[in-house]
């Protein structure tokens, strides 16, 4: 039985060589279905992932307020329905002041400015790294973790100390492996002493998250001066179950900050880290769906051209069905022959489907810097695919080869 399955299998290879060019053809437009399955959801596994990385470091207990929710609704035109006012220093202030809701930590921060040069001695940074004013709280309710030294201090904040953290690429670049921890740096002429440098984050969407650096929020404020800074707001629940009082507190309290009264609707957005990621995996979900529409499409198009293929195949061949049915090769035999070269020729386009689909994604997580990781699901169900069209496109060829009555046959020019 297996002697006669091998056979079977090396006469496929034979033919499949012997019309090589509509064999490749054929592999081809299989491997462009596969290749669109593999490659787009490979890109979008790679997105999901540094998104979902980015928020669930947060935390599911952390809660954020902030200017505008993360889904703003938009008139046809393109702009807002509601311009919300910026969350200001006596906003947050306040906030401070008024929120004491138990086991909770809150931090609060401001972006100084996206072009920072910062300078250590003699050298210094291209203009592009990102200064933040901060709290004690901001690290641990953002789920930035220290690699060397230490955090701020209650009394560096208060004390308004000229200290600085400063991110994980500046041991490559400014102090060229020089340990910075208790080094001196500079910005627009004000010394910080350097007390901590964060683990690496790596990038998203272009944004370099290890080139930045982060300073108390008075400090900041002093050489930040420009109007209409827009702070942000994030509270830590120590007790997750405690999520939803600690929640709705903090906005009542924002509320009579902003002086809303019950029946205006609120001018601030608030957003849990969990909510977030919630929402990413539903918008990625529409992009699995297109890209299943895309390969079903296409891997519909190469199952019609395999099963040409295989018909003419068929045709071409009909003196040698007959002369091995002349030999006593029943209709199984003959039938399992032309199965086992249209799953032959379907799997090798799954495979370069499955090859171009993965460099298709690794390449799009390279440009963008993204978390790329291997699609196993969408490999496993493109081999899955590409055997049920191959079985689906080869079924009418072989059936009609196995019919060939073989007097016939051999009478055939």
């Amino acid at each position: 039985m297996f002697s006669l399955f091998r056979e079977n299998v090396r006469i496929a290879l034979d033919s499949i060589k012997g019309q090589l060019l509509r064999t490749i053809l054929t592999i081809v437009i299989i491997g462009i279905g596969i290749w669109a399955l593999v490659g787009i959801l490979s890109a979008v596994t790679a997105l999901e992932n540094t998104i979902s990385s980015n928020f669930a470091s947060m935390g599911a207990n952390t809660f954020t307020i902030q200017r505008y929710e993360f889904a703003i609704q938009t008139r046809g035109s393109g702009e807002r329905e509601k311009i919300n006012p910026v969350i200001s220093y006596n906003n947050i202030r306040e906030f401070l002041n008024k929120y004491n809701f138990p086991l909770t930590k809150t931090s609060v921060s401001f972006t100084g400015t996206s072009v920072a040069e910062v300078k250590y001695g003699s050298e210094k940074t291209d203009p592009e790294v990102q200064v933040y004013g901060v709290n004690e709280h901001y690290l641990e309710n953002t789920g930035t973790e220290i690699a060397r030294g230490r955090n701020f201090t209650i009394f560096d904040i208060e004390n308004n100390n000229k200290v600085c953290i400063l991110g994980s690429d500046f041991t490559k670049g400014l102090f060229k492996n020089e340990d910075p921890i208790h080094k001196t740096v500079s910005i627009r002429g004000v010394q910080f002493k350097v007390i901590g440098v964060l683990e690496s984050k790596g990038s998203s969407f272009g944004n370099n998250q290890d080139l930045k650096m982060i300073i108390p929020i008075q400090v900041a404020r002093g050489i930040y001066t420009q109007p209409n800074i827009n702070y942000n707001i994030s509270v830590k629940v120590q007790n997750k179950e405690m999520m939803e009082a600690a929640q709705d507190d903090a906005i009542i309290t924002f509320r009579n900050i902003r002086g809303l009264n019950p029946v205006e609707a609120n001018n601030f957005g608030v957003e849990r880290s969990d909510d977030l990621i919630n929402r990413i995996a539903s918008i990625t979900v529409y992009l699995n769906i297109a890209a299943w529409i895309i390969s079903i499409i296409t891997i519909l198009g190469s199952s019609i051209a395999l099963m040409n293929i295989m018909l003419v195949s068929v045709t071409e061949r009909t003196q040698e069905i007959g002369v091995r049915k002349a030999l006593g090769a029943k209709r199984a035999t003959i039938s399992t022959q032309f199965f086992i070269e249209t799953i032959v020729i379907g799997q090798f386009g799954s495979i370069l489907g499955i090859i171009l689909g993965i460099l298709t994604g690794f390449a799009f997580a390279k440009i963008f810097e993204f978390d790329f990781s291997l699609p196993w699901a969408a490999m496993i169900w493109a081999t899955i695919i590409t055997f049920i069209v191959a079985v689906i496109a080869g079924s009418y060829p072989a059936a009609k080869a196995a019919r060939l009555d073989p007097i016939e046959s051999l009478r055939h020019e």
